[in-house]
Order: structure tokens, then C-alpha cells, then sequence
């Protein structure tokens, strides 16, 4: 059982590096960054065992390579895209983080609407200046 646990420890901090490893690259844009989200998807998608007559399991190598394309190039479709994996971050500092990176805006926040107290009452009961 202790396996079990330190394999999904293992694959829990395997899926952190991955996010953000996509969020260095969507700082940079630098080629190595890329290639780096590759390798941790590459890794990721190796952990699937092979079905007989079924392809590889490469959803986490076609997810990166579809994400760095749309941060490179963010077009409409690409920032759908974005979109979709912000909402699939679970991690809310990486979310707003990778947010700020890509330049997504924010879901608006509003602002907690109290009603008008007269202010009339805010010097009551206190004594005058000229008393003092």
C-alpha cells in the first residue's frame, strides 16, 4: 500500500512540474522551456500501460504541444483553448498565475454592495472641540 501512496505522491508532483513548466514556458517562450512541458508530458503519458491493438497513450504529450502552439500564436480557437486549461487547473495560485501570464482576464469579482447609511450620526454623542 505504501507503494501505491508514494507512486501517486510521485505522480501528483510529476503533474505539478508539468503545470508549471507550461507556466515558465508562457513567461519565456523560449524553445527550451517547450521542450521541457514535451519531456514531462512524454514522461506522464509513459506511466499508461500499452492496451494490445491501441496507440500510445500520448493525451498529455498532444495536450502540451496544442498549448504551447496556442500560447506561441493565441488566436480565437487558441485562447478557447487557454481557456479550457485554466479551468482545469486546480492549484489557485497557479491559476491566477498562469491567468496573469497569458493575459486572460480575470473572472470579474463584484464588490460587496451595502446600502447607503446616512452619515448625520458619525460625530453623535461625542462632545463638541471647543469643549476640550
Amino acid at each position: 500500500m505504501s507503494t501505491n501512496v508514494q507512486g501517486m505522491k510521485w505522480f501528483a508532483g510529476t503533474l505539478r512540474a508539468w503545470h508549471l513548466a507550461i507556466l515558465r514556458y508562457a513567461v519565456t517562450l523560449d524553445n527550451a522551456d517547450r521542450l521541457a512541458v514535451l519531456r514531462i508530458a512524454r514522461e506522464i503519458d509513459g506511466l499508461y500501460p500499452r492496451q494490445a491493438g491501441n496507440a500510445d497513450f500520448e493525451f498529455f504529450r498532444r495536450t502540451s504541444a496544442e498549448l504551447c502552439a496556442a500560447i506561441a500564436h493565441p488566436d480565437e480557437r487558441d485562447s478557447a483553448l487557454l481557456q479550457q486549461y485554466l479551468a482545469r487547473i486546480d492549484d489557485d495560485r497557479l491559476k491566477r498565475t498562469f491567468a496573469a501570464a497569458i493575459d486572460a482576464g480575470q473572472p470579474a469579482v463584484s464588490p460587496i454592495s451595502r446600502p447607503e447609511r446616512p452619515r448625520n450620526n458619525l460625530w453623535k454623542g461625542l462632545s463638541a472641540r471647543s469643549n476640550h
